[in-house]
Order: C-alpha cells, then sequence, then structure tokens
C-alpha cells in the first residue's frame, strides 16, 4: 500500500520571509530525490488563481470583508480537492505557501470578523484534510510590512497589493493572532522568529520537519 504524503503549510505576516523559506524546503526535499507539490494560497488551481485575482487587486476596494473570506473559502475548498488530496493520496509531500490559519489570522484577527464562523467555514472548506506541520515565521508587523512593501514596489506590478494596503493596526492584530493560533496548538504549529540571517532560519526550518519526513520514509 503506498504510503500518504505529508502536507507541511508556512504561514507568517506579511514580509516574513515564508515564501523564500518554503522555496528552499521544496528545493532541498527535490534535491534529495523527494516527489514535492509546491502550491500557495490563495490560488493553487485554475479557478483558484482567478480568486486570487479578485482578492488580492487593490482596485476592488469596496470588497467587504464577508466577501474576501467567502472567497478564501471557496479558493481553499477546490484547492484541497483539486490539488492536495490528490497528491497526497499519491504518497507526495505538499508544501504551501499560506493555508486555513490565513483565514483565522486575517479575517478572523486582523478583520475581527467571527472566529467560530471563521472555524465553520475552515471545516468545510478542507473537509479533513489538515496540515501535518505549520511553521509560522514570525516578524514585528512594522518591520514586515515595510520589507512586504518594499519587494512589491521592485517586482513588475509595482504596487503592494490589497491586503498590503491594510494600515498598520490590521497587520499587528494578524501578528497577534498567529501568536493565538500557535498557543491553541502547539503540537501542529511552530513559531520562527525571524531575524536576517536566512540560513540560520532554514536551519530551524530543518529542525521542525526532519523528523516527521524520516518517521514518514521521506528522504533528507
Amino acid at each position: 500500500m503506498k504510503k500518504r504524503g505529508i502536507f507541511i503549510t508556512f504561514e507568517g505576516p506579511e514580509g516574513s520571509g515564508k515564501t523564500t523559506q518554503s522555496s528552499r524546503l521544496v528545493q532541498y526535499l527535490r534535491d534529495r530525490g523527494n516527489e514535492v507539490l509546491y502550491t500557495r494560497e490563495p490560488g493553487g488551481s485554475l479557478i483558484g488563481d482567478k480568486i486570487r485575482g479578485l482578492l488580492l487587486d487593490p482596485k476592488n476596494k469596496e470588497m467587504i470583508s464577508t466577501t474576501e473570506l467567502l472567497l478564501y473559502a471557496a479558493c481553499r475548498a477546490q484547492h484541497i480537492e483539486e490539488m492536495i488530496k490528490p497528491a497526497l493520496m499519491r504518497g507526495t509531500i505538499v508544501i504551501c505557501d499560506r493555508f486555513m490559519d490565513s483565514s483565522t489570522a486575517y479575517q478572523g484577527y486582523g478583520r475581527q470578523l467571527d472566529l467560530e464562523l471563521i472555524e465553520t467555514l475552515n471545516k468545510i472548506a478542507v473537509n479533513g484534510c489538515l496540515p501535518d506541520i505549520t511553521l509560522v515565521l514570525d516578524i514585528e508587523a512594522e518591520r514586515g510590512l515595510k520589507k512586504a512593501i518594499a519587494l512589491a514596489k521592485d517586482e513588475s506590478a509595482g504596487t503592494p497589493d490589497r491586503i498590503e494596503e491594510m494600515g498598520i493596526s490590521f497587520h499587528r492584530r494578524v501578528r497577534e493572532g498567529y501568536k493565538k493560533i500557535q498557543q491553541k496548538e502547539p503540537d501542529r504549529v511552530k513559531y520562527i522568529y525571524v531575524n536576517d540571517d536566512e540560513d540560520k532560519i532554514f536551519e530551524k526550518v530543518l529542525d521542525f520537519v526532519k523528523l516527521m519526513l524520516i518517521e514518514r520514509g521521506f528522504k533528507v
């Protein structure tokens, strides 16, 4: 019987470097001969990428918080059924840049929507497909947002996305939200404080995931 894959998610406030670190982990595992699916939210599928465009477009200033929440949930449901579940059934390691905890942190604590409602929507969307481990890269809101906006200006789009444009109070609440998620689920959610040494951060990433990968028969 083919072994089930492992589901690893990366989370964190804006500018935390989660995309850099998740990309490094993908390359590290592929270099050792593992099959890895690297995906992201919002997005991850053709339908999901269309929803991503709606969610992040800075022109969509009229979008209310409830619409935003429901779009993220719809995107996640499609992502799970079309991409993540089939990959896990094939024995693939799935690494996802953002997942369900982003809804709790951003729409729950950031937008201050009802946390029980978000928990219910997440349960419906993921349909039992939960991460085996979640790595939260923690950074001060001011420092992270400054890095994220600078990066956006360097890229072709040239402007921050709709979420990055939110005020600093919003991003402080998001950071606190991630801390509360970790306190609630310490076995699944692991915290890594972000300094300026990407190599040392990656060493901590490996420290958290290596044992699980070895136990499941993957190459590290």
